[in-house]
């Protein structure tokens, strides 16, 4: 474990994953009743990135966006919360950002991702073979980036280059169901993905898909942990968090709130652990600031945006009665 914490004290992140546009709602509002929307930065991998920029840490992000108006939209707001574009390329043609429109309601709450012919799913080996590798501390990507060629092998590619650099890789599995062409694919590419990485995040959906059966989701997660990966969290929505590192089992709860929407929990969570590790917090402690986080994001409208940054954090802890207990 100690090459996947002294990766990550470095606080240096290079991110493979997509950029996208999102249109949300204020607070309250259906999308049917909606008379405007706010428009920021989504896509889950440039919405970690945002969040680690926001937490004090460093974050390059490497994609494709569309080349028109939405994706230089896209760059610009990358740059906006700090995060570094100088892997971020272009494609013509008929490809187009990701779009995500969703409103600030949890009850009924609906998200529509629109993603034919995605930009990000345009990431060659190129894009991975241009990052120098030796400039950051870890890799961290979503499971998202798999769901479609060329992007699949290249972010396969990154993997490989990153560990010939000595990089730590960080996997959020963040299946969406939608941009696969088959759950069979999906469970057979995540887990190959899985079983390479240092370090895993994910909910317990995910890893029961990744396992073949829900009620073996749990089984999957210290499974791995006691095979080939340094830390797993097994996340559980309101009941908490369970994460395996060094044959212990860590139980944590979470900081509840008056909830606006879910989206964005996860990446907001992701930020918070890996900045909180390394800032040095030990490993519990790293995952409730994580947790802390995804509460702060869910209780605001949109998701970059409503990232916490440092001071923002540090305060909802100072003043939030949590967590609850596991």
């Amino acid at each position: 474990m100690s090459a996947l914490l002294d990766g990550i004290a470095q606080n240096n992140f290079v991110i493979v994953g997509r950029a996208g546009i999102d249109f949300f709602t204020d607070a309250g509002v259906k999308i049917e009743d909606a008379e405007r929307v706010t428009v920021d930065l989504g896509g889950s991998s440039a919405n970690i990135g945002a969040g680690i920029c926001k937490l004090g840490g460093q974050a390059a992000l490497v994609t494709r966006v569309s080349d028109d108006s939405v994706g230089s939209y896209c760059i610009k707001r990358l740059k906006h919360y700090g995060v570094d574009t100088a892997y971020v390329g272009t494609v013509g043609g008929e490809f187009r950002n990701s779009l995500a429109v969703y409103e600030s309601v949890v009850d009924e709450h609906r998200n529509v991702i629109y993603r034919n012919g995605a930009a990000d799913f345009q990431m060659s080996d190129a894009d991975v073979e241009a990052v120098d590798y030796g400039r950051f501390g870890a890799l961290i990507t979503a499971g998202t980036v798999f769901a479609a060629e060329p992007s699949r092998a290249a972010t396969f590619k990154s993997f490989e280059l990153a560990k010939a650099a000595g990089l730590p890789i960080i996997f959020d599995v963040d299946y969406r169901p939608y941009s696969w062409p088959s759950p069979e694919v999906a469970s057979d590419v995540l887990s190959r993905a899985a079983a390479m990485c240092d370090m895993i995040v994910g909910n317990d959906e995910e890893f029961g898909f990744m396992a073949g059966d829900y009620s073996k989701g749990l089984d999957k997660a210290r499974s791995l942990s006691e095979t080939s990966v340094d830390i797993v969290v097994y996340k559980m929505g309101h009941e908490g968090a369970i994460t395996f590192a060094s044959g212990e089992e860590i139980r944590t709860g979470i900081y509840p709130v008056k909830a606006l929407k879910p989206t964005g929990a996860g990446d907001s969570f992701m930020a918070g652990l890996v900045t909180s590790l390394a800032a040095d917090f030990d490993l519990k402690t790293a995952i409730l600031r994580g947790s802390a986080c995804a509460s702060v994001t869910v209780s605001q409208p949109g998701c970059a945006p409503a990232m916490a940054d440092t001071q923002t954090l540090e305060t909802f802890l100072a003043d939030h009665p949590g967590p609850t207990t596991p």
